[in-house]
């Protein structure tokens, strides 16, 4: 019997991805079937390929509600926070900031001499 007659193998393809693990494959045709019975060559081949790992971003949760002033009476600040659910890794986005500060201003603050007598009378 004359064997099938096959091209050799291409080159094997790129990466099927860009980044982390991916596929590639070669081929190779049929030149001529064989006289007697099938050829069971195989015409495709593939294996895995690994690039360097993909960028993974940072990812954050939501902000918080903004706390209460720090002062019960004049300037003072709040705060909000959000926490980082995923640290950047193989060179990915990094995290912007997690804390934001505001000013706040709640009634202002009674002072002088006059307070004390102005305490006495609401007392009374």
């Amino acid at each position: 019997t004359i064997p099938c007659l096959l091209s050799p193998w291409s080159e094997w393809s790129d990466c099927s991805v860009t980044c982390g693990k991916g596929m590639r494959t070669r081929q190779r045709m049929l030149k001529s079937a064989a006289e007697l019975g099938d050829c069971n060559e195989e015409l495709e081949q593939a294996e895995k390929c690994m690039l360097p790992e993909c960028p993974i971003d940072c990812e954050l949760t939501e902000w918080s509600q903004w706390s209460e002033c720090n002062t019960s009476c004049g300037k003072g600040h709040m705060i909000r926070t959000r926490m980082i659910k995923i640290e950047p890794q193989f060179g990915g986005t990094a995290c912007p900031e997690t804390v934001q500060r505001s000013k706040c201003r709640v009634r202002k603050c009674l002072r002088g001499p006059g307070m004390e007598k102005r305490r006495w009378k609401e007392a009374r």
